[in-house]
């Protein structure tokens, strides 16, 4: 038995211990988590502007560095706002400026998407244009800024998942001396990867308004709401009820029911381009 444990414990896996630093010029850091955002917003550009040069697109190219400005503000306002509120209240009445520490990590997936939602409604409202037009061209490039984000958790260290014996079962040194999930590198492959070649796909021939930003919902909603079974509840706010249910569990609910009812009245619309 004892030989057996030891080659299991030879096996594991371990945290990197990666440094948040990822360089610094003279006195200014430039942390790996904030460079994972800038990666996001980066690939929009990128890409946004590739979708809007297609033929089947009739978003307007020039628009979509507004639009990334927009994103950025709703994204980085809506994500910490929401960390602060859903998760952290205590941490903030007891020190404010928690809220513009943003490169120590905590941003929450649902206050960004609420913040880029509204963000983009405003865009949407300056250009005259259908609100619903704009989230179908946007969220085939999202996915990109949530696994990019989700990598930034994992070199942050946080974020971790619950004990396993799964072979690929990861310590994390600074929690404890038990094998995990790495949860973050699940969200990386499930809301990033897989989420990105899912959108990029099924848009890229003309669908009905309001279905590629319903899918988004409803697919981000069960990728989240499965990993939230294996990954560590936060641990000031632990379980909602049942010793099961987390915030997570209980954000995606609302998401799902959102994306299922946008594709469902997406059905009786007419085909646009995105």
């Amino acid at each position: 038995m004892s030989c057996v444990s030891s080659v299991y414990n030879f096996a594991m896996l371990r945290f990197p211990d990666i440094d948040p630093i990822a360089f610094s010029v003279g006195g200014l850091h430039f942390y790996w988590y904030g460079l994972m955002y800038v990666t996001g917003f980066l690939a929009f550009l990128v890409l946004g502007r590739y979708r809007a040069y297609r033929r089947t697109s009739d978003v307007d190219p020039t628009w979509v560095g507004d639009m990334m400005f927009y994103g950025v503000l709703g994204t980085v306002l809506g994500g910490r706002l929401g960390y602060i509120l859903l998760y952290n209240t205590e941490l903030f009445v007891r020190d404010w400026t928690v809220l513009f520490r943003i490169w120590e990590g905590g941003m929450s997936f649902h206050g960004g998407l609420v913040g880029v939602a509204a963000a983009l409604w405003l865009f949407s409202r300056r250009r005259r244009q259908s609100f619903v037009k704009i989230a179908d061209f946007v969220v085939p490039m999202v996915p990109i800024g949530l696994g990019a984000g989700r990598l930034g958790n994992f070199i942050n260290g946080e974020l971790w998942g619950r004990p396993s014996d799964l072979p690929w079962a990861m310590v994390f040194p600074h929690v404890d001396a038990q094998p995990r999930h790495p949860s973050q590198l699940y969200e990386f492959a499930l809301e990033g990867v897989l989420l990105f070649v899912v959108l990029w796909i099924y848009t890229m021939k003309p669908r009905p308004s309001g279905m590629a930003a319903g899918l988004f919902c409803v697919l981000y909603a069960l990728f989240r709401f499965g990993v939230e079974f294996v990954r560590e509840p936060d641990r000031h706010i632990g379980f909602i009820g049942w010793d099961w249910i987390t915030m997570g569990h209980l954000l995606s609910v609302p998401l799902f029911i959102v994306g299922l009812v946008l594709m469902l009245f997406s059905r009786h619309r007419s085909v646009q381009t995105s």
